[in-house]
């Protein structure tokens, strides 16, 4: 018997976008170890990509790598076109890839500003876009899932709560969120489920100097009520569940992960 059959998401096609680091290399791996063949997508890390892909391949899944700037719409056709010749079609998007360039506002550049939201925001458009249209084009499919197709983008607790020093991160993340819901609103029908996950401080490279030195870390942990950074699998986990039929009923969400950075600790003793 196959025991991979048994997985939750055996016989689907997830994309990962930004699959070669952090959150979206855990997310490739959970993934892949849950059932589902796995595209990963990089830009500057290949070597990322293909230890994930390694590693989903030693728990016995199938995957693949390929680069692709998500801000960029023909590179964004030609991952969904690498997928469909690879596995047939898609049936969960990560909408991972994410980016700071951070700066003082008055100093930030209408470049910085640009880069950082063609890729958080545009990105994540242009490859929920693709998505859905490969959803309605390919149809149901029953034997592997209720729901017609699952997008799930990757926002971050700074959709509510302002950071200055990064507004164009901030801004585009906010973004994000009024993005999900209303493509959720508007696919809901077709039985495309769309959701979000919002990470707090993960231990990631986008963020080492928030944890790398014990100072740094004790300094973070004063916004974090629950005591601890975040790791990338508890980001993961969340992934692997909500591209699960075990959350058909939940859309248009966002599941904040953040050990309750989001409840502003700074006020628990009075503000």
């Amino acid at each position: 018997m196959n025991q991979r059959a048994n997985l939750k998401l055996s016989g689907q096609t997830a994309i990962v976008t930004g699959g070669s680091s952090g959150i979206g290399k855990a997310c490739a791996k959970a993934l892949g170890k849950a059932g589902a063949n796995v595209l990963i997508d990089f830009v500057g890390n290949p070597a990322g990509a293909e230890e994930a892909l390694t590693e989903i391949e030693a728990s016995g899944g199938k995957g693949m790598i390929f680069k692709a700037d998500v801000s960029r719409e023909e590179e964004v056709r030609a991952l969904f076109d690498a997928a469909r010749e690879a596995f047939g079609t898609v049936d969960i998007l990560i909408n991972n890839a994410g980016i700071q360039k951070d700066a003082p506002f008055v100093d930030m550049s209408l470049k910085d500003w640009n880069f950082v939201l063609n890729v958080n925001l545009t990105g994540q458009f242009l490859c929920a876009r693709e998505a859905a249209r490969e959803f309605l084009r390919r149809g149901p499919r029953p034997e592997v899932s209720v729901a017609l197709g699952k997008i799930i983008c990757m926002s971050s607790v700074h959709q509510l709560i302002p950071w200055a020093g990064h507004v164009n991160y901030a801004a585009s993340k906010g973004g994000v969120m009024l993005f999900m819901k209303s493509i959720a609103q508007e696919l809901g029908e077709h039985k495309i489920r769309v959701n979000s996950i919002a990470p707090g401080a993960i231990k990631t490279p986008i963020n080492r100097m928030a944890w790398k030195t014990p100072e740094a870390e004790k300094e973070l942990l004063k916004l974090i009520p629950y005591g601890r950074i975040g790791k990338t699998e508890d980001i993961a986990r969340i992934a692997v569940w909500l591209s699960s039929d075990e959350s058909d009923y939940i859309h248009g969400e966002t599941i904040v992960v953040d050990g309750g950075m989001a409840l502003y600790p700074g006020f628990r003793d009075n503000g």
